[in-house]
């Protein structure tokens, strides 16, 4: 593909894991074992973790310099699962280097440092991947395969529930976390982007940080898109529910077996009532999807994206787009916490137990 250098023909393609927390082992793990793919680096600055990895890898170099990736000239690619203010930093050095990047997700925290990736990317002329993770689910794969087919009519709106008792981290809020996972789906599902986005989230455990919030989403098609994002609550939900005219599926990563369900649901005009609809309940069905890891989905489209010089579904213009909208949905949280702090202050200790305003 134009713009994008392939791999030296014929060559296993070589790729350094930088760090070692979350999901850099994952990354290795596959990366170890995906044909055509050699993992080279093992890279975290932590030398206790490096020590304790290496065991599981012994094949693989490892370091407490990222430099020596970079000056590694058999290296071809980074896999980059650093906390995420590093992401767009390591990834423009990377690129510099001469190396393809793969980085987990968001790409950035800002959407000024996205755009600076972009460029750098398309100057060196090298892949860059945003690990977007959901979007290599067979389950959401068959999804945009339903939606494609016209199986489900027109598309209506998607909502999305990604909620259990979790992790609250005092570095980034609830949306920042596992928004993510959901925009990216959304819009891979509409194929558009929003023209509207709200967003409304308290901050219930620490002070100005959100641990649970609520997102809308409205596209140039007339789509809409609901989220429900929370740390705090009783059950681990990561459900997605899409809604067309003639049909409507469920895709449900709880569940063992039946990730995706197809609803015959809707209604139905009924002519003989003078143009009235009916409602319609028909079968419900599960269509059958690949078990395979979609960490080793995603993994093996990276190998092969170099390989042949392809341009990756996840790309730096996905990932973009991806946190243009968490940026349009934090200014909308700030926006809603200000209004919230005036109309609290605006009240009278008399007027906040009648709820009347000075």
């Amino acid at each position: 593909m134009s713009g994008v250098r392939k791999a030296d023909g014929g060559r296993t393609v070589t790729v350094g894991v930088v760090g070692l927390g979350n999901w850099g082992p994952g990354l290795a793990r596959n990366f170890a074992t995906i044909p055509g793919c050699e993992l080279r680096w093992l890279c975290d600055r932590d030398a206790a973790r490096l020590e304790r990895w290496q065991r599981h890898f012994p094949e693989a170099r490892t370091t407490t310099r990222i430099e020596d990736l970079y000056e590694d000239e058999r290296l071809d690619a980074l896999a980059i699962a650093t906390p995420v203010p590093t992401h767009a930093d390591l990834a423009l050095s990377a690129l510099a280097a001469g190396k393809h990047c793969f980085v987990e997700k968001p790409l950035a925290h800002d959407l000024a440092s996205c755009e600076q990736v972009v460029a750098a990317a398309a100057r060196m002329e090298r892949i860059v991947m945003v690990g977007h993770l959901l979007e290599y689910h067979p389950g959401v794969v068959k999804l945009r395969e339903l939606i494609a087919a016209g199986h489900l009519g027109e598309l209506r709106y998607v909502y999305g529930q990604r909620t259990n008792l979790g992790k609250l981290r005092a570095d980034e809020n609830v949306l920042w976390s596992l928004g993510p996972h959901d925009v990216s789906v959304a819009l891979a599902l509409v194929g558009e982007e929003p023209i509207e986005c709200r967003a409304v989230g308290e901050s219930y455990v620490r002070k100005g940080v959100e641990d649970v919030v609520f997102c809308y989403l409205r596209f140039p098609s007339g789509v809409a898109a609901h989220l429900h994002l929370s740390w705090l609550d009783p059950h681990k939900q990561r459900r997605l529910t899409v809604v067309g005219s003639q049909r409507m599926a469920t895709f449900d990563d709880m569940e063992l077996e039946r990730k995706v369900t197809v609803y015959d649901k809707g209604f139905d005009q009924d002519f003989a009532s003078y143009g009235e609809y009916i409602a319609r309940s028909g079968d419900i069905w599960s269509p059958r999807i690949s078990n395979e890891e979609p960490l080793r989905v995603e993994c093996r489209h990276f190998v092969e994206c170099i390989a042949e010089g392809r341009r990756p579904r996840t790309d730096e213009h996905s990932g973009l787009r991806v946190v243009r909208v968490l940026e349009r949905l934090q200014r909308e949280l700030e926006r809603t916490r200000r209004e919230a702090v005036l109309a609290a202050t605006a009240l009278t200790p008399a007027a906040r137990e009648t709820g009347d305003a000075r």
